[in-house]
């Protein structure tokens, strides 16, 4: 178990409830670069609520757990966080607890479906989704301190544009852009990538359509936006295809399950194994910088503005 709080270093407070404090020149214990195996990181957003981007990332994760991958779930929402009510899973403690030096982050840990881990956000916590560049960094920054032999570390990023979202989209290798069939929505992923392009210089996104009736629906989303982005953007979009909204997925959601878990051989369930089975192809970091570490690196590089 780690030792280490987030009281050590003080910087600018957050109000006295939320009294935390983190580290701005954090240094990374040297026996951590050793014997860690390369982790995909994946940041999942959404232009707008209601998308059903927590539910992808839940179920993405699930289905790469279902194939032996080893998933670290990261609610990356901080204030409105829902992964753990997705999941009917109960925290002792929250990322406040962390803050106030009352746990360590390891006790936050939660055993999702399939042996996903999952980090719960603070629910409701008013003041998480305010966190500086820094404070946020230095409460990332434990989680190098993890005991975890993770492969993929995905992060369900809050909708908007706060500092935690931006520092997040800056730290990991990939971000899936969740799209769904409605006009406000689709200018929203719109505007979400354009803003990620312009503040974290993020060129390349992967798609991924949700709720929708069929295949040719799901391109035909993918095609709308792909129009928005090579008229005025330079970025480069990858098509990861498309996610039914079937009654299976609706009585998963019901009984705060995974739809890969609950219902495996359903359509959205395996809309889901295709799409892990697609994302386990992506590259792998081969260098240290794909180590759970250097993720961790670039959120405190972030957090110091060097990035």
């Amino acid at each position: 178990m780690s030792t280490r709080t987030v009281e050590e270093v003080s910087v600018d407070l957050l109000p006295v409830h939320l009294a935390g404090y983190c580290p701005v020149n954090f240094q990374l214990p040297p026996q951590l670069s050793q014997h860690r195996r390369p982790v995909q990181t994946i940041a999942v957003a959404g232009g707008k609520g209601g998308v059903g981007k927590s539910n992808v990332a839940v179920n993405l994760a699930a289905a790469l757990g279902v194939v032996d991958h080893e998933v670290l779930l990261v609610d990356g929402d901080l204030e409105l966080g829902n992964i753990d009510r997705l999941l009917n899973l109960r925290p002792t403690h929250t990322l406040i607890d962390v803050f106030a030096g009352t746990c360590q982050l390891d006790e936050v840990v939660l055993q999702g479906p399939v042996g996903v881990s999952v980090i719960p956000s603070a629910s409701g916590a008013v003041g998480m989704s305010h966190l500086s560049n820094v404070q946020h960094a230095g409460l990332i920054g434990l989680f190098s301190e993890l005991p975890t032999e993770a492969d993929t570390l995905i992060v369900d990023i809050a909708t908007g544009l706060s500092e935690s979202v931006v520092s997040f989209c800056r730290a990991v290798r990939e971000v899936i852009i969740v799209v769904v069939d409605e006009p406000p929505a689709l200018q929203d992923a719109f505007s979400t990538i354009r803003a990620l392009h312009e503040r974290c210089h993020v060129r390349r996104f992967r798609v991924v359509a949700n709720k929708t009736e069929s295949s040719r629906h799901g391109l035909d989303l993918y095609a709308a936006l792909s129009d928005l982005t090579d008229k005025h953007l330079d970025v480069l979009l990858d098509y990861c295809g498309s996610i039914p909204l079937d009654t299976h997925l609706k009585q998963a959601v019901r009984q705060q399950r995974a739809v890969v878990e609950a219902f495996p051989r359903s359509a959205s369930a395996l809309a889901f194994r295709k799409l892990a089975t697609r994302v386990a192809r992506w590259p792998q970091p081969q260098t240290p910088c794909g180590h759970i570490e250097f993720f961790v690196e670039r959120l405190i590089e972030v957090a110091d503005g060097t990035r």
